[in-house]
């Protein structure tokens, strides 16, 4: 039972140290200590470390032997690689999705972007952008592909950073109709609509992001 606690105390970390990276908590540049870490989450020192390790092959803290670890700069090209394969993970998932969507799966879609649309209403971007993963990964659970979930939950992270500092009301109104398209089309088995509108969703996220220096 020991080797499951440090696990779960491993994977508790590796998620909470991510998402602090990912909304700026832990800012672009910022060092990070492994001990001080540990001690604002109420955790030990090694599963910080393998988080910090884990996050590191991920692209999001970069460290240098006997000197720091520090959090990654945002990089608009690394950006644009990471969106791209995100992209191609989401198609891949809505195709063999679709045809398997039930009706808590249309459900939980309509929920989440109308918690979307209220958020960019609101100018919530952290909501948003939770409530947006939580939308595409309905479909992503769905296709119950691992390598694609493994790659989705890599990668993302890396686009959501950018996406947060850029993100606008325009972008947010434009995705709230999208998503409808979206909704409709796996309501519809429609998989050629819904691929075709996955890959406008992340076409207009890559240009967006990529188009000026943050």
């Amino acid at each position: 039972m020991s080797d499951v606690e440090r696990v779960l105390l491993r994977d508790q970390a590796l998620v909470r140290l991510r998402e602090a990276i990912v909304s700026g908590e832990l800012p672009p540049g910022g060092v990070v200590k492994d001990a001080e870490l540990a001690g604002r989450l109420g955790l030990s020192v090694a599963p910080v470390r393998t988080a910090l390790a884990r996050l590191a092959d991920e692209g999001l803290v970069e460290s240098k032997p006997q000197s720091h670890t520090r959090v990654t700069a945002v990089v608009p090209s690394v950006v644009h690689d990471a969106a791209v394969v995100v992209r191609a993970m989401h198609e891949l998932a809505v195709t063999t999705a679709v045809p398997l969507v039930a009706d808590e799966d249309l459900t939980a879609m309509r929920d989440a972007n109308a918690r979307f649309a209220a958020a960019v209403a609101a100018g919530d971007v952290d909501t948003a952008l939770t409530c947006d993963d939580e939308l595409h990964d309905v479909l992503v659970d769905r296709a119950g592909n691992g390598a694609v979930r493994a790659t989705v939950d890599r990668f993302t992270p890396l686009v959501r950073r950018l996406e947060r500092l850029r993100f606008g009301a325009a972008h947010g109104a434009d995705s709230v109709d999208l998503h409808d398209r979206l909704i409709t089309a796996c309501a519809s088995r429609d998989v050629e609509a819904a691929v075709a509108t996955t890959t406008a969703i992340w076409t207009a996220l890559l240009s967006e992001l990529t188009e000026e220096n943050p």
